[in-house]
């Protein structure tokens, strides 16, 4: 198969390759299209298989693809090296590990500098908490590590740097690598576009687009900006704004947003709202505004480590004024209860985590598995997540004895099968599912840009589209087809009439249709104790009211634009809630960043990907109560090793204070107490009730990312 075009505008196109190829191969890969006469430039990401290539002409876009394919075999056998940075063990312990495991055969100066660039951290927080007058973790740590440096144990110093910084830096690389894609997931990301003057169209830079121009926007294009409609008509995909599953129908006066797409016909934008202004960009600010709020939330571990601190360094002081021993007091530092603490906690969420991944559920971090333990409240956007977003007939019903329901369905599908509208395919596949032949036998079809389409059969004309194109412009009676109408659209689904001669001979109900799992989901969500479950959509209301009951669902939110969903969200969490919100839409982004726990499913918009929490990498949504499980059996984990901790070593401080357990022997039982507490905490979290599938590596695979 090698490199195919995944998405392609008029001067631009991705390649993405079926196989994986290492940083070497990109660099050839560039080195050969950028020789390649009008590309203006090109840009391979040897991670995610990609290769984006800006180009002027047809000629230079074939030329590319002759490239690629040539050099296909040569890609394969290279090596599939990427530089380091790409996984945990290269981002987080490498060096720290190198110097653990070398540092002892360097000299002193050496190690020393060594030690200090590798726990200037450490002294940075603690130093800056003392001078806030705060005893805390961090004066802790500063004071375990500034003891051992004195009495020259840099490699106790540097094994106790190492297992503090794990944690932080593992929750900054996962952070990271989930937001450093964020441009590429934009819908809209061109160059140029086509603007009309003096009744001839212009390509420009898409820099120079100001409010006083006319956009040209034609079938197959997206559109570059928030605007308004002055001219043309046409079909305007918009699901990834309002979550609508089905195209709608544009024309002057019509509002229209950027990174939408027109599927059909032609529309003349005057824009109100570009770049930065445009809601789309308007809905990154809002994710990243909330992103930074939630990076400072202080782990229950911390705040529960600080509050014993000061008990820790009171009995330092005690040891160290009788004894007048560094080694004592160091050993009584050394036995406390933060160390077993931290490192307890991080090890049960990384655990979890790779556990997560054994069911297929990518979770970004230790901070969204306390938080799925938290969650009370779940929010379901409806198009694409409750549902497979994908039109399909439910039912057709003739209202012409002279007419059956499968010669309606056929002679449909022959008109239907001429246009690529999603509800048009759902015809033309509900004919062939049922083996029904369409032969040509019309005349020339024409189709009404919003309305439906038009022809003969027979010299009879035939007519198939909504009610208002086939009542209002073309004069045929509905009105006695209404308890049809009605029962058709009580259940939610959309109605296409369809008319022979002049008179309305049968109607095709089309929905999309629910998830199969997902009433068992809402099953299991309320057995793990989450009663609160709502449902969100862009949809009106008789559709939502219909889902929701279909689901038993008791509350539903419906014609809810994107900023309106984040609002929902946020007033719940006002209202003392822990949300979840999962979804999988563009227009789900805000909600998803705004909620205590965002989750998504794989095959959703990129941008979703990103800001989730949690991506359910098989978009199985019987993976969400295994999540949220998940996160409360570790949450319950991490408490227990909470009480084991704290008995245990109140025990050994107690002994000590006696005179019964020596320091060093309380040191010994309090590091053997904190390998057990590790040890519990790695154990797994859910029972053997759920299958074990293969285990996935802890880095973002390119489905959960692309």
């Amino acid at each position: 198969m090698g490199f195919k075009i995944v998405s392609q505008t008029r001067r631009r196109a991705r390649f993405r390759s079926d196989f994986k190829f290492g940083f070497d191969a990109g660099n050839l890969i560039a080195d050969r299209i950028e020789v390649i006469p009008n590309v203006e430039g090109v840009e391979v990401n040897p991670r995610t298989g990609s290769v984006l290539v800006v180009f002027f002409g047809h000629k230079a876009l074939k030329a590319v693809e002759h490239v690629l394919s040539d050099s296909e075999y040569e890609v394969r056998t290279m090596p599939k090296t990427i530089p380091t940075g790409t996984s945990v063990i290269s981002d987080v312990t490498f060096w720290p590990s190198l110097r653990l495991l070398f540092g002892s055969f360097l000299p002193f100066p050496l190690r020393l500098g060594m030690f200090i660039s590798g726990t200037k951290d450490i002294f940075f927080d603690g130093f800056k908490q003392l001078f806030r007058g705060k005893i805390t973790v961090e004066v802790l740590d500063l004071s375990s590590v500034a003891i051992a440096l004195v009495m020259r144990d840099f490699k106790t110093a540097a094994t106790t740097a190492l297992l503090l910084g794990l944690g932080e830096s593992l929750e900054e690389w996962t952070r990271r690598k989930t937001m450093e894609n964020l441009t590429e997931s934009l819908a809209v990301n061109v160059d140029t576009v086509w603007i009309r003057k003096d009744g001839e169209d212009f390509e420009v830079p898409f820099s120079s687009l100001t409010k006083y121009d006319i956009l040209v926007v034609r079938a197959g294009s997206a559109i570059a900006a928030d605007g308004e409609v002055v001219g043309g008509d046409g079909m305007v995909n918009q699901v990834s704004m309002t979550g609508e599953p089905l195209p709608v129908h544009r024309t002057a006066g019509n509002v229209v947003f950027a990174g939408t797409t027109v599927e059909e016909g032609e529309l003349l934008i005057r824009p109100t709202a570009i770049g930065s202004e445009s809601r789309l960009n308007k809905i990154v600010e809002f994710i990243e505004n909330s992103e930074k709020t939630k990076a400072g939330i202080e782990a229950k571990a911390m705040r529960l480590a600080d509050t014993i601190v000061p008990y820790s360094f009171l009995l330092a002081g005690v040891v160290g004024a009788v004894t007048r021993n560094l080694a004592k007091v160091a050993a009584v530092l050394m036995v406390d209860y933060s160390c077993a603490l931290k490192l307890a906690t991080p090890i049960a969420f990384l655990s979890a985590m790779k556990e997560a991944a054994n069911h297929k559920i990518l979770i970004k971090g230790g901070k969204y598995l306390e938080a799925l333990a938290q969650v009370d409240t779940v929010v379901f956007d409806k198009t694409g997540t409750l549902t497979v977003s994908s039109p399909k007939v439910s039912c057709v019903v003739p209202l012409d004895s002279k007419w059956s329901e499968k010669e309606i369905l056929r002679m449909a599908a022959c008109l239907e099968e001429h246009f690529p509208h999603p509800v048009a395919r759902a015809v033309v596949r509900a004919a062939a599912e049922r083996h029904l032949q369409h032969e040509e036998e019309h005349a020339e079809v024409e189709y009404i840009v919003g309305h439906g389409i038009a022809s003969k059969l027979h010299g009879e004309r035939l007519l198939i589209g909504s009610r208002h194109f086939v009542e209002d412009d073309e004069g045929v009676d509905c009105s006695f087809a209404q308890p049809e109408i009605d029962r058709i659209a009580s259940k939610g689904h959309s109605v296409l009439y369809f008319v022979v001669g002049c008179t309305l001979s049968g109607l095709i109900g089309v929905e999309d249709p629910i998830r199969p799992e997902t009433k068992d989901v809402i099953q299991n969500l309320k057995l793990l104790g989450i009663n609160n479950i709502a449902m969100i959509t862009g949809d009106g209301p008789r559709t939502a009211a219909n889902v929701a009951r279909r689901l038993g669902i008791t509350k539903y939110f419906s014609q809810v634009l994107p900023t309106g969903k984040s609002d929902i969200v946020r007033r719940m969490e006002n209202e003392g809630r822990k949300v979840l919100m999962i979804g999988d839409g563009i227009n789900d982004s805000p909600a998803l960043s705004a909620a205590t726990v965002g989750v998504t499913l794989s095959d959703g918009a990129d941008l979703a990907k990103e800001v989730a929490s949690v991506v359910l990498l098989n978009s199985d949504l019987t993976q969400l109560p295994v999540a949220i499980e998940l996160g409360q059996k570790t949450y319950r984990r991490i408490e227990e090793n909470f009480q084991i901790t704290i008995g245990l070593n109140s025990t050994y401080l107690a002994g000590g204070l006696l005179g019964l357990i020596m320091p060093a022997t309380g040191a010994v039982l309090h590091n053997v107490t904190t390998l057990g507490v590790a040890w519990n905490a790695q154990q797994p979290k859910l029972a053997e009730k759920y299958d074990q599938e293969e285990i996935l590596e802890l880095e973002y695979s390119d489905e959960a990312l692309e």
